[in-house]
């Protein structure tokens, strides 16, 4: 019986497509090719939520990457638990429908405790001294060491910060093909995130994106050559396309002359306390939640949103609810920037006052996205000796702060978030799916539900 891969390959769209990407574009030649109306906000886990719910935010609760928490009075910033999205995701559909049918999600988000079959995805350990050792959480819980037998450690430093690149998405290639052999399960949802490191360090025009392309491209030909001799159909898919950005707009540093941030001293560093803030900012990329705990100063926050050089528009709770962006994790009003900013989560007015996580590698701590973490700091003179020492230190069990990260946001070029004003930044889905009638195929982000799931039906000749 026929089964089926999703290839997600980060930030692929079509201005890609070319003699840079052989293998991707003669695939495109031989499918069906759609431009996605990208998900609102256009980021990782609100794409992929209403990918595999066909489902708006205010259904499945996806308002972005990460989010404030009214009860814990804290951020919660790239959660895993699957629990999180609500609402049926496609393989629940398909298993009612077969009994048989299975589900492998290989470092898609949101990845623990869901009801697919297999799964895998990063999941450091922290020690109670302090330390992070670097490692996957697979279910069922037996294969995470099987997997490590036969294909070593995932490469984590290349995930994500300074040094990611092309040794995690291979890694993750070798795992689905690894899940395959083992497991040979009705659908593979397979994330590739390559692209998205080099399009936000460089930007999508520059000269050193086009090596980038050239490696994700091989790595798409072997898995696309691994599952064609298997029997598999291959569908691609991306989440949001990455623009350029010259611009980072300090909103919590705004709010905070204003003097509604409240600081807090702790050991000569200064850490924001969101819940004796009255306003401040949950920056994601291209869009910021911004949360009112004073309702009296509605209107204020928006006149001073308003008035910030680089903000687009602001939408407000009618709109909100129109946009059908309300839920109880969105912030009290929503700030997107033009086409060439990006929010930050930065809060302090004195670099020497930042907060210990502010230069270092560290998703969870911050309050917003930072995507400065792809840098080392260039003012390190001798950076990998001082990386060494540190990691000597990890080795002989002291405790040591990788602070390696500068705190200048302009080193982006690159960023997502709003819906691009050209089709060509937008994402694309390419299969054997039925041409539409529209010439331009256009289709909106709830649209990819809808086609993978009809697709899989055919597929598995689904009654």
């Amino acid at each position: 019986m026929p089964r089926s891969v999703v290839l997600n390959i980060v930030g692929l769209t079509d201005r890609h497509l070319g003699d840079k990407m052989p293998n991707l574009s003669l695939f495109c030649q031989e499918r069906s090719k759609f431009n996605v109306k990208p998900a609102f906000p256009a980021v990782t886990c609100t794409a992929q939520a209403t990918y595999l719910t066909g489902s708006s935010v205010n259904e499945h609760g996806i308002v972005a990457n990460g989010w404030y928490s009214r009860e814990l009075a804290e951020h919660q910033f790239w959660k895993q638990s699957n629990h999180l999205v609500s609402g049926k995701k496609i393989w629940d559909v398909l298993k009612e429908e077969n009994p048989n049918f299975t589900c492998a999600k290989v470092f898609w988000w949101y990845n623990m405790y869901s009801t697919a079959d297999y799964s895998i995805t990063p999941r450091p350990i922290y020690p109670s001294d302090g330390s992070k050792v670097f490692d996957v959480y697979t279910s069922p819980m037996g294969m995470r060491e099987e997997i490590k037998s036969d294909l070593g450690f995932f490469p984590f430093h290349s995930f994500w910060g300074p040094n990611s690149g092309i040794e995690s998405s291979q890694w993750i290639a070798n795992s689905a093909k690894w899940i395959e052999k083992k497991h040979a399960p009705s659908l593979s949802l397979v994330y590739l995130p390559h692209l998205d490191y080099c399009l936000q360090k460089e930007g999508p025009d520059s000269l050193k994106v086009d090596k980038e392309l050239v490696e994700i491209d091989k790595v798409f030909k072997e898995l696309y050559q691994f599952y064609f001799e298997r029997g598999v159909d291959v569908t691609v898919l991306s989440e949001y396309g990455i623009t350029s950005v010259n611009r980072p707009i300090h909103l919590n540093r705004v709010f905070r002359e204003k003097g509604w941030i409240q600081i807090k001293n702790e050991m000569g560093l200064e850490m924001i306390d969101l819940g004796a803030s009255k306003v401040f900012a949950i920056a994601d990329h291209q869009i910021a939640h911004i949360y009112v705990n004073d309702v009296s100063l509605m209107d204020s926050v928006n006149e001073v949103l308003a008035s910030v050089e680089g903000v687009e528009s602001v939408i407000m709770p009618d709109e909100i609810e129109e946009l059908s962006l309300n839920h109880e994790r969105s912030g009290d009003i929503i700030a997107v920037s033009d086409e060439k900013s990006w929010f930050t989560y930065y809060f302090w007015k004195d670099d020497l006052l930042a907060p210990d996580y502010a230069r270092c590698v560290d998703i969870h701590r911050k309050p917003g996205y930072d995507p400065v973490e792809l840098f080392f700091d260039p003012k390190i003179r001798f950076k990998y000796i001082k990386i060494a020492s540190k990691l000597l230190k990890k080795k002989l069990g002291f405790r040591y702060l990788m602070d390696v990260i500068p705190l200048n946001a302009s080193l982006i070029k690159g960023s997502h978030g709003r819906i691009p004003s050209k089709v060509e930044d937008w994402p694309l889905l390419i299969g054997n799916f039925e041409k539409l009638e529209d010439e331009h195929s256009l289709i909106e982000a709830k649209d990819v539900f809808s086609m993978l799931l009809a697709s899989l039906r055919k597929n598995n000749k689904f009654s």
